[in-house]
C-alpha cells in the first residue's frame, strides 16, 4: 500500500523526484480555499491506502514558486511522476471509477481488490477455517470500508448471528449512500428472519413465510412475488409487512435492478 504526505518546495527532490524511480507518485497541487481540491484529496487518499503509489499534497499557496515551476493555473491539478518525470495528470475532479482507470493505466493493483478476490475464493469454499481468516485480513487492513463491513455484516447474517451482523452495519459510514442503502436493506432480512417466529399457520402466513426463507436465501424474484401476492390479497397484512419485505428487498438489489424496476411498478399497481 502506498502513502499520503504533505510536501513544500524544499522537500519536493527528496519527496517527490528520487522516490519516483522505485513507484510512481501523484502530486496533488491544492489550495485550501478550493471546493473541489476537498472534493478530490479524500478520493485519493483513500486509493494511496489501496494502490501502491505515493500521493504528495502540495499547497500552491503555501508554495507559489513550486506551482509556477510547473505551470499550475487552476486547482486541483495532479500531476503523474516516474522516473524523475514529472507529467501531466488531469485538473479537476474525477469520478472514483476514472481516478481507478487511471492508476490501472500506471501499471497499479489495488490491493484492496486482491484481498478481496482472495476472501470470496474462501467464502466459495464455504470452510470457515478459510473464510473467517481471510475477512480478519480484510478488518484489519480496512477497518472503516463499507464494502468490508458489509461483507462482514452479511456473513454472520448467514452464519444466524443476527446480534454481530448488526453491528457491523452499524459502523457504516452513514454519508456513504449506497452502502446505507445496502445496510438497511441486511437490517430488514435480520427483522425479516426475527418475524418468521411468531408466524401463524394461515394460508397468508405460509405465503409470507416462504417469500422471507426465499429472500434470507437470495432468491429475491421468489420472495418478491411470493410477497407481492400477500399484498394483492391483504395490504393490512400485519401491519403491511409485506410491502416493506418488498422494499427491504428493493435496497438490496439497487434501483437500477430489473427486479427491482419490474416489481416496483407491478406493487404500485397492486397498491393503487
Amino acid at each position: 500500500m502506498g502513502q499520503s504526505i504533505v510536501v513544500n518546495q524544499a522537500e519536493f527532490e527528496q519527496a517527490v523526484l528520487q522516490p519516483s524511480f522505485e513507484q510512481p507518485v501523484l502530486v496533488d497541487f491544492f489550495a485550501t480555499w478550493c471546493g473541489p481540491c476537498q472534493l478530490l484529496k479524500p478520493m485519493l487518499e483513500t486509493l494511496a491506502q489501496e494502490y501502491d503509489f505515493t500521493l504528495a499534497k502540495v499547497d500552491i499557496d503555501a508554495n507559489p514558486e513550486l506551482a509556477k515551476t510547473f505551470g499550475v493555473e487552476g486547482v486541483p491539478d495532479v500531476r503523474i511522476v516516474t522516473q524523475g518525470q514529472v507529467q501531466q495528470g488531469f485538473v479537476g475532479v474525477l469520478t472514483e471509477p476514472q481516478l481507478r482507470e487511471l492508476l490501472a493505466g500506471l501499471g497499479l493493483r489495488s490491493s484492496l481488490e486482491e484481498d478481496l478476490a482472495a476472501f470470496d475464493a474462501a467464502l466459495a469454499t464455504a470452510d470457515p477455517a478459510q473464510v473467517f481468516p481471510a475477512l480478519t485480513t480484510l478488518l484489519t487492513r480496512y477497518p472503516n470500508n463499507s464494502q468490508i463491513l458489509l461483507k462482514a455484516a452479511q456473513l454472520y447474517l448467514l452464519q444466524g448471528d443476527d446480534a454481530l451482523a448488526t453491528q457491523y452495519l452499524a459502523l457504516i459510514d452513514p454519508s456513504d449512500r449506497e452502502a446505507t442503502d445496502m445496510a438497511e436493506g441486511l437490517q430488514g432480512l435480520i427483522t425479516l428472519r426475527q418475524s418468521l417466529a411468531d408466524l401463524g399457520d394461515s394460508e397468508l402466513d405460509t405465503a409470507f413465510g416462504t417469500a422471507a426463507q426465499a429472500a434470507l436465501k437470495g432468491d429475491f424474484a421468489t420472495a418478491l412475488e411470493g410477497f407481492l401476492s400477500v399484498v394483492e390479497r391483504e395490504r393490512a397484512y400485519r401491519d403491511d409487512s409485506a410491502r416493506k419485505a418488498m422494499l427491504t428487498v428493493f435496497k438490496l438489489l439497487g434501483s437500477s435492478d430489473p427486479l427491482t424496476i419490474t416489481y416496483r411498478k407491478r406493487l404500485m399497481q397492486a397498491l393503487y
